[in-house]
């Protein structure tokens, strides 16, 4: 049996993400798969983009939470919710932040930065980093997190990749999201 150190667990993001991946069986030929898949989806970013913003538009839940203003953003912000549309000039800039956070889910190597990248994912949605105006709840996260995840999904099973190539790309990103999961929630619970 290993040895894990709990308060560790929660200190050290490296051995945190070390933990989660060997436990998981998160390695090499999963990040390959993702890796190998990225011809196929860069293409599609920009539409999942938009769906993305889609659904987030059409919940006051999520979509009261681009009224503020986002933290690099420095043009105008929406008066309210109301006047919010997704050609507003600060929507455009979020919209370039997802499309460059799913092109590096599939480009980018799998090292500390990509580590602490995906960790400010999390973090960048609370207080604590970037704009303190910006709370989006838990909830909500993980609604948008699902809900990335199921339009993967189906984008995957669209792409037409034999049975082996597709099941291996389907666990692969499964995998990554819940690790993306993980360092979304650590970032809620209380200090």
């Amino acid at each position: 049996m290993k040895q894990i150190d709990e308060h560790q667990l929660e200190s050290d993001l490296a051995y945190r993400f070390g933990y989660l991946t060997e436990f998981m069986g998160f390695g090499e030929d999963d990040i390959a798969a993702i890796h190998g898949a990225a011809a196929h989806l860069a293409p599609l970013v920009p539409s999942l983009v938009d769906a993305v913003y889609d659904k987030l538009f059409s919940y006051s839940s999520t979509k009261r939470h681009f009224v503020p203003r986002q933290s690099g953003y420095e043009g105008d912000t929406p008066a309210d919710i109301d006047t919010l549309t997704q050609d507003h000039e600060m929507i455009e800039f979020r919209k370039q932040h997802l499309g460059r956070y799913l092109t590096a889910l599939v480009t980018k190597p799998y090292d500390g930065t990509m580590l602490n990248y995906l960790d400010v994912v999390g973090k960048i949605h609370t207080p604590k980093a970037g704009s303190a105006e910006l709370d989006v709840p838990l909830v909500q996260m993980n609604a948008l997190l699902g809900f990335v995840s199921d339009a993967l999904v189906a984008t995957i099973l669209g792409l037409g990749l034999d049975a082996e190539a597709q099941t291996r790309t389907l666990r692969a990103f499964n995998k990554l999201l819940w690790l993306q999961n993980d360092l979304i929630t650590r970032h809620y619970q209380a200090a």
